[in-house]
Parts: C-alpha cells; sequence; structure tokens
C-alpha cells in the first residue's frame, strides 16, 4: 500500500471589506428639577429640548411620554427650545412663527401656558421660573447666563467665525451676523 499525500490547493482568501456598524448610542439627556428641600417633592422640571427631541424616533417618543406625566400631574413645567428647525413639541394653536421658543406652564394654570417666541435677532427673553404658591419666583435670565458661560469658557477664541453657521440659517440672518460680526471686529 503506498500512502499518498494529500495537498490541498487552496484559493487565495477573499479580502474582507472594512465597513461601520450601528452601535447603541448613549445619549444622556440632562434636565435640572426644582425640589421642596423637606419633601423632596419635584416643583419643577426645567428641559433644554436637544435635537433628538425635536426629530422624529424614540428620543422624541421618550421625551413626549415625560411631558405628558410631567402634564398631568402637579409639576410646573419649562421647555426652553433653542433648536431652530425640527418639530415643534405640541401645543395648541400652533400657528406661532419663531425659531426659538421657552413655553413656561404653571401646573395650576393648565392647560394655559406662557409661550416666549422669538427670533436670532432678537435677545432671549427673560421668563419668571415657577415655584410653590406663596414662594418668590426667580428671573431666569438665559440670555446673560448664556453670554457669563460664553466669556468665561473662552468660547470667542474657539468659534470660527468665518465658517457657514451650522445649522444653516436664513438670509437675512446671515446679513445680520455678518454686520454684527463685523461691528465686534470678527469678520
Amino acid at each position: 500500500m503506498k500512502n499518498y499525500l494529500k495537498i490541498a490547493v487552496a484559493s487565495p482568501p477573499v479580502q474582507p471589506i472594512t465597513v461601520n456598524i450601528p452601535i447603541p448610542e448613549e445619549i444622556r439627556e440632562s434636565y435640572l428639577e426644582v425640589r421642596e428641600v423637606v419633601t423632596a417633592e419635584v416643583i419643577t422640571v426645567l428641559e433644554l429640548l436637544l435635537p433628538n427631541n425635536k426629530r422624529a424616533g424614540q428620543g422624541r417618543n421618550t421625551y413626549q411620554t415625560k411631558r405628558q406625566q410631567i402634564l398631568g400631574g402637579s409639576t410646573h413645567l419649562v421647555e426652553i427650545d433653542l433648536l431652530p428647525g425640527g418639530e415643534y413639541i405640541p401645543i395648541l394653536d400652533n400657528e406661532i412663527k419663531s425659531d426659538y421658543r421657552i413655553l413656561v406652564n404653571r401646573s395650576q394654570l393648565r392647560p394655559r401656558a406662557e409661550l416666549y417666541p422669538f427670533n436670532l435677532q432678537e435677545s432671549i427673553p427673560a421668563f419668571f421660573s415657577p415655584l410653590k404658591k406663596g414662594d418668590i419666583e426667580p428671573l431666569v435670565d438665559l440670555q446673560d447666563v448664556i453670554q457669563d458661560f460664553f466669556d468665561r469658557a473662552g468660547f470667542d477664541l474657539a468659534i470660527g467665525y468665518n465658517c457657514e453657521p451650522v445649522p444653516p440659517i436664513q438670509e437675512t440672518d446671515i446679513i445680520w451676523v455678518n454686520e454684527l460680526l463685523k461691528a465686534h471686529g470678527l469678520r
């Protein structure tokens, strides 16, 4: 008997193609709760809307559910929408046109709420944040808070003022921004 050596001839392996696959993305959504010191009861929830709150999908659905729970209870709600575009969070009679909005909803006045609509060329309106009955409501001046944060963080040194804004803005706003930047020596 003869032993035969079997040799397998393999063709060169197929070269893989590098691809990207979707991986779970952790999105951390922060909000501010004003609580009663003694009981820890939530008095007011302040929400700064994120892009996923304004786009169709799970993020919007999750926020809508949370919003409905707040509106169904005795907690006050403040929604701050500083994102142009996307779908507005629902309000009735939503014929109001603005790029940005602040909604202040006091639980005892539901279904009525205070809406502060504004556009890029306007300052962010200050508003009183609702608290418990009898408490003095603080005036929240977001324009001042954001400007102070911007100045302290040195964002003026990190922003490319010669780039197009993201997301894009309206033509009338582009003209206004260009004039503003020229006035401040940034263009």
